[in-house]
Order: C-alpha cells, then sequence, then structure tokens
C-alpha cells in the first residue's frame, strides 16, 4: 500500500538538504547487501532526525533499533560536546555493520553500542534522556515506551517510527500481531495525560512526544 504519493515523498527528498559522505555509504551499502534494506531511515527522514536534534541539542540520547547504524549517526549530530548515544540492536550481524561505521565517524567515542535484548538492556542504563528514538519489534512499543518515559527528562522528547506500519492501521479492520501492536500504541500514548504528541507523515509515519 501507498502511504503517499511517490511524486510527493521523491519531491520532498529531492528538496531536502543531501546527507554527508558517511551517510550515503551507509545507505548504498545497506540497499546493496541487507534483505531488509526497507528498514533504513533513508534520507528524507534521515534528515528530520538529525534536525530534531540539532534543535534539541542533546546531552544523552538512547536508540532502540540500531539496524546498519544510519540512524543513530543522524540523531549523534545534535549531541552536546560532552553528550552520548547509546543505541541498542538485538541482530549481532546489523550491530556489526553499525559498530564498522560508527568506526569511521568523528562521534565514535560518543556513541556505545549494546548488543542483545532492548527490553533487558533498558532497565540497566541509568541516564536521564533528552532524546529517544524507537525504532524496533512492534510488539513491544508500549514497554519500551513505559520503560523509557520515566527516565526522560521533563520536557524530553521520544520520536517513535512506524506508526503507521504501512498503511495498515488506516483499515477499519485492522488485522496482524504488528499492526495491531502499533494501534495499541497510538492510543496508549493519545491516552497519556503525561504526554502531548503530534503524528507526522514522513515515510512509515513518525510520532514526536514531548514528556510534560
Amino acid at each position: 500500500m501507498e502511504i503517499l504519493n511517490p511524486l510527493a515523498e521523491k519531491y520532498c527528498a529531492d528538496f531536502s538538504s543531501t546527507q554527508d559522505a558517511l551517510l550515503q555509504e551507509i545507505e548504498a551499502h545497506t540497499t546493496q547487501n541487507h534483505g531488509h534494506a526497507h528498514m533504513l531511515s533513508g534520507k528524507w527522514q534521515g534528515k528530520f532526525l538529525e534536525m530534531i536534534s540539532i534543535m534539541i541539542n542533546p546531552t544523552k540520547v538512547l536508540e532502540i533499533g540500531s539496524f546498519t547504524g544510519f540512524s543513530a549517526l543522524c540523531l549523534s549530530k545534535g549531541l552536546t560536546k560532552d553528550g552520548h548515544l547509546h543505541t541498542i540492536e538485538i541482530r549481532e550481524e546489523d550491530a556489526k555493520t553499525a559498530q564498522q561505521f560508527f568506526k569511521n565517524s568523528s562521534v565514535n567515542n560518543q556513541i556505545t553500542l549494546h548488543i542483545g535484548n532492548a527490553i533487558n538492556i533498558i532497565q540497566q542504563l541509568e541516564e536521564a534522556w533528552d532524546l529517544i528514538f524507537i525504532d524496533a519489534d512492534k510488539v513491544s512499543y508500549i514497554e519500551y515506551y513505559e520503560l523509557t518515559l520515566p527516565r526522560l527528562k521533563s520536557g524530553g522528547w521520544i520520536l517513535v517510527d512506524n506508526v503507521f506500519f504501512h498503511g495498515q492501521v488506516f483499515s477499519d479492520t485492522i488485522t496482524g500481531k504488528n499492526a495491531k501492536a502499533i494501534e495499541a500504541f497510538n492510543n496508549h500514548v493519545a491516552s497519556d495525560i503525561r504526554v502531548e504528541q503530534v503524528m507526522i507523515p514522513i515515510r512509515d509515519g513518525l510520532m514526536l512526544i514531548r514528556k510534560l
């Protein structure tokens, strides 16, 4: 299902600033070598993540779902000089790829990659987060949200990817565990008086959440 008019999506991408050379390399490598390359944020969404990070200027960032490292490097763009980004990836092969790209970046010493189950790792991290990006297994979104929100600073931000889940949440009857999980998550956030949120139609849908 096409969520956005492909012409509109291409137009937005064409008129968005280009990514740096390393991000272009990651996108090309992932597209050529990964069977699930569509999971990469890509130029348009990546530039949005980068600009949000620059606007917030975070000291502590948490990413749940590293994939091949593209989005982590986008989110690292706004880190303070003493800032740090923690990213979590359950798939060892993807984590290995991401780590290689991190090593080639200027912020390698500001990124810590954790490999394993995110639910377990999140509970071991005793940070006060400025910015959180959730882009991992959809059935755990509510659990990730509830685990991280208490450690998000007041006025802090959460970005959540795939909140349209390929347009399946638009259906009158939602089937499939992932689509049902995303619909449940969207409703969960919408009814949460601790936050305010806006849904943004970039690619597969992003939700921007601010803790009150």
